[in-house]
């Protein structure tokens, strides 16, 4: 098993080139489903999530070559609807096949999600949905089995809850089903929003991308003729690069981002006293003269993601005064605070609230990965501890970021990758 060794307390200086995102090229994989031949992906980020659902597809039968982050996927020889228990107990994202898989083939079998360990993210609002289109929804021995012989139909939704799978997965469904359907209440994602431009881009007809109310009017079953695209930056690998800066108080820049989706992250960081000079895709944050505390509420986008908490979490231990980090979206998504503790972080929890107190001296030591984004948090500790740190059970970390010791190798950062 591999691990991370960092030595602390370097300053960082240079550009990094980010890759596609992860959470774009989850659904965008499972929408293959929908093609009628092939299609080439580029952009794609080579990390073990996207690695994972490529290699469950090509158990439903697919065929594809993934090479220098070009993907290029058939699934017109896709023939089996079952996603087995041990490839989708790895990773929940996996999910994202039952909503194409039902409407291509009119039945399918999956099995209940595995993934990170951060709270209950109940895949009931995708069932429910499916449905309300039309399905026969069963749960037997940890396999969700949905069948619609005569396929989905389009109606009109609700989510209780905004849900980014959720809303993924139906229009995915939708693409494919009878008539019209409206989600409301939908994920306002990015990554959401490219699934419903690159659907757009292939024919289907879809109002309202990007807003909390999603139209698209289905093929009834007739599969469709998509163009290859790219996919958009990482706006959270973009964000924990961009803590990295900020926590060491450096200079660093950062090439291929969409400025436009780090909106929330960009202001916490200027309320904490960092600069930034932006330019077309590509942007550049300065040195604090002062660390300043900040107040943060994890909310869907627009809002602050829930996917930075942790890497805020870490820097608030370098800024003057208390933070709080009100966390509302997963009630399990603290693990990394005790490892924090152990490099010397004030932090106390009070049920969903963090409170950092700062300036911290963090010191080195051994400490291990709970989850991808807290995996992230700790390697962001390590760059301003004193000493040597080692970072354990970095399998979290390789799902979802790619090179990340590489990348910050390159601006600065003394950090190898070692066997234990």
């Amino acid at each position: 098993m591999d691990y991370l060794k960092i030595q602390g307390n370097t300053k960082l200086n240079g550009s990094i080139d980010i890759s596609g995102a992860k959470n774009a090229a989850l659904p965008l994989i499972a929408m293959t489903i929908l093609a009628k031949s092939d299609l080439a992906i580029t952009n794609m980020p080579d990390v073990v999530d996207i690695r994972t659902l490529l290699k469950l597809l090509q158990n439903l039968g697919a065929s594809y070559t993934f090479e220098d982050n070009r993907l290029d996927i058939n699934t017109s020889e896709v023939h089996h609807t079952k996603a087995t228990y041990d490839i989708v107990k790895t990773m929940r994202a996996s999910i994202l096949v039952l909503g194409p898989l039902l409407a291509r083939f009119g039945h399918c079998e999956v099995s209940l999600p595995g993934g990170c360990a951060i709270g209950q993210r109940p895949i009931d609002l995708h069932l429910k949905a499916l449905e309300l289109m039309g399905a026969k929804i069963t749960i037997e021995a940890g396999y969700v089995k949905a069948e619609a012989p005569e396929g989905l139909v389009g109606c009109d939704i609700i989510f209780d809850k905004i849900t980014v799978t959720g809303t993924a997965n139906i229009v995915m469904a939708a693409a494919l089903a009878r008539g019209k359907t409206t989600i409301t209440n939908a994920a306002r994602e990015p990554e959401v929003a490219q699934l419903c431009e690159v659907l757009k881009a292939s024919g289907i007809a879809i109002d309202g991308i990007g807003t909390s109310q999603i139209t698209i009017e289905g093929t009834d079953r007739q599969l469709i003729d998509m163009s290859s695209f790219s996919v958009i930056p990482d706006r959270i690998e973009s964000g924990t690069y961009l803590c990295a800066a900020a926590i060491t108080n450096s200079e660093l820049t950062l090439n291929k981002v969409r400025i436009d989706h780090l909106g929330s992250i960009i202001s916490k960081l200027e309320e904490m006293g960092f600069k930034f000079t932006k330019e077309m895709n590509k942007i550049t944050i300065h040195p604090a003269q002062k660390i300043k505390s900040v107040d943060i509420i994890t909310q869907e986008y627009p809002g602050f993601p829930t996917d930075m908490q942790a890497q805020f979490l870490a820097l608030a231990t370098q800024a003057e005064g208390t933070s709080t980090i009100d966390e509302r979206l997963f009630e399990n998504r603290f693990m990394h605070v005790s490892e924090l503790q152990r490099l010397g972080a004030d932090i106390k929890l009070n049920g969903h609230v963090a409170s950092i107190k700062g300036p911290t001296t963090l010191s080195g030591t051994d400490v291990m990965a709970t989850d991808l984004r807290a995996s992230s948090a700790l390697v962001l500790a390590a760059l301003v501890a004193e000493g040597e740190t080692n970072i354990h059970r970095i399998y979290h970390l390789d799902r979802g970021y790619e090179n990340l010791e590489k990348k910050l190798e390159a601006v600065g950062a003394k950090i190898e990758r070692l066997k234990e």
